[in-house]
């Protein structure tokens, strides 16, 4: 089988050299498996979170499309990649080109139970990335406490000295503070940003300012000296440019002056089925359609793409709500059944241990190395002694104390999971919330491997052995009766399933810009 290598790393404070040992390890599974290796692609420094900002990635995912190779092998999935979404679209794309993704160093194959430990380990990675998270929130929360930049774009009006602190600009402090001036006098928003043009203004990013650039920055309560992140609000963490009553008064000026909220377009729901889907009679993937009735009420569907393409394929549209409802509901029912829940976790346990790559193979060469060590101690006490003895016997003992580090190591990145490790994993999706989007969309991306809808009736396979289940459009009908009335709702009518720089050039502006300022605050000492 011909294969290519995958190999990332994520930042430039990790070394170049991971990207070599993880093709070296990669490259010996593959010889292990006796696949043929015919290219490898790697980026470096970029993080695995977007799979679109990796161009060595992309150019693989467009490389599987001609037929070069038929399987990717990753030292880890994560290394594929960190999210759920994109693993799923780019690995859907890759079983239509007729490659599949192999791990080098975890125990996932093909089976129904190396599905669900891929999306276990997928599990722990995006764990990962949200603790790793977390770590940064809490450093940022204690620069917040401490009125400390915290990185970004910077405020107009501010400068950063050499303890990362705010501080007054001698000329954009006054700007601000005249802004806020001239708002809270009745100046509307369009004159002032006309008279910030002429004057030759520039944001911080080295542009002209904007309508948005104003009503941003009179709605900015650091101009009052107050900091916050992630609901942590520090007051008077710097000095303010801006007095709070005028402040407060350009607040009520904004709120009259607001859009309704009425002109936002709303944001539609997600197709969570999607890249998992597929039309029963022809066997490609459905997308998600919406249509407007006559009344103006709006419709949101399934649809296999061959019809809707009118070609080949008679398969008519159904309807989301009742697809996914049906498909998430039988999803639950495997947390009713104790045995089959003990089977999956058994399996998945067993699996991770039959295919261990390193440990073995590790184990192994300790094993040979410590005999070779015993030899050369007997022949020394058997009074065997040559010139190079002392210096085979500190070679072995090198080598095995290099082997016992690696096998630490090895304990150490790629622990194995308890049963009851894999057990709390997987249970904690019984208490899925089918009301809330995301989670559902998570249950989904874990259990659900494919979804292929009939005239009359779904097939559901999941991700463990023999977990296809059937169900007719009349039992799944009964199914959604029956939770209807256990909700106490009454329908108010039924559809049918199917339907047809810097700011400024130079010092000499600077001075000009200050002088204009100073003239129009004539309204007392500006606050700094």
């Amino acid at each position: 089988m011909k294969a290519v290598i995958y190999a990332r790393y994520s930042s430039d404070n990790q070394r170049e050299e991971s990207i070599e040992g993880q093709l070296r390890e990669c490259g010996d599974f593959a010889q292990r498996k006796g696949y043929t290796v015919v290219k490898t692609y790697a980026d470096r420094a970029i993080s695995g979170k977007k799979a679109d900002t990796r161009p060595q990635f992309m150019q693989m995912i467009a490389d599987s499309k001609n037929g070069m190779f038929d399987a990717i092998i990753v030292w880890k999935i994560d290394r594929f990649s960190r999210d759920k979404y994109d693993s799923v679209y780019y690995k859907n794309i890759l079983k239509k080109n007729g490659v599949s993704v192999i791990s080098a160093t975890e125990p996932i194959d093909d089976s129904p139970e190396g599905q669900l430990m891929e999306s276990i380990f997928e599990g722990f990675s995006a764990y990962y990335i949200k603790d790793l998270a977390m770590k940064v929130s809490r450093g940022m929360t204690e620069n917040t406490l401490k009125g400390k930049f915290n990185g970004g774009t910077l405020t107009f009006g501010y400068t950063i000295d050499e303890n990362k602190s705010f501080q007054p600009d001698p000329v954009k402090a006054l700007v601000v503070a005249d802004i806020f001036r001239r708002y809270a006098s009745g100046e509307s928003i369009e004159s002032i940003l006309a008279s910030l043009k002429a004057e030759g203004l520039k944001t911080s990013r080295n542009t002209s300012p904007t309508y948005s650039f104003i009503t941003n920055m009179l709605k900015n309560r650091r101009y009052l000296g107050e900091y916050s992140f992630q609901g942590t609000v520090v007051e008077n963490a710097f000095t303010p440019l801006v007095d709070a009553a005028i402040f407060e008064k350009c607040q009520r000026l904004l709120s009259a002056n607001q859009h309704k909220p009425a002109h936002f377009k709303p944001v539609e729901d997600k197709y969570i089925l999607t890249g998992k889907i597929f039309c029963g009679l022809c066997g490609t993937t459905m997308c998600g359609v919406s249509g407007t009735s006559s009344t103006g009420a709006k419709h949101r569907y399934y649809h296999c793409r061959t019809a809707k393409m009118k070609k080949a394929c008679e398969k008519k549209r159904i309807l989301k709500d009742f697809i996914e409802t049906a498909v998430t509901d039988i999803t639950m029912q495997l947390f009713d059944n104790m045995p089959l829940l003990n089977r999956v976790v058994d399996n998945c346990y067993a699996l991770q241990n039959q295919k261990s790559a390193n440990l073995p193979a590790l184990g192994n060469q300790l094993t040979q190395t410590i005999k070779e060590i015993d030899n050369v101690m007997t022949a020394i006490k058997q009074g065997i002694i040559t010139a190079t003895t002392k210096d085979t016997l500190l070679k072995l003992e090198q080598e095995k104390e290099t082997l016992e580090i690696s096998i630490a190591k090895e304990h150490i990145e790629r622990p194995v999971l308890t049963k009851e490790q894999i057990k709390f994993w997987i249970c904690k999706f019984s208490n899925t919330n089918l009301d809330v989007q995301e989670q559902k969309q998570r249950l989904i991306d874990v259990f659900v491997n494919g979804v292929y809808v009939y005239h009359d009736k779904l097939l559901v396979t999941f991700n463990y052995q023999d977990g296809d289940k059937c169900v007719t459009f009349d039992e799944i009908n009964k199914m959604l009766a029956q939770k209807e009335n256990s909700r106490n709702c009454n329908s108010s009518g039924s559809s049918p399933l199917f339907v047809t720089g810097d700011p400024y050039e130079n010092r000499t502006r600077d001075s000009a810009v200050k002088g204009r300022c100073l003239s129009r605050l004539t309204n007392g000492p500006y606050l700094w």
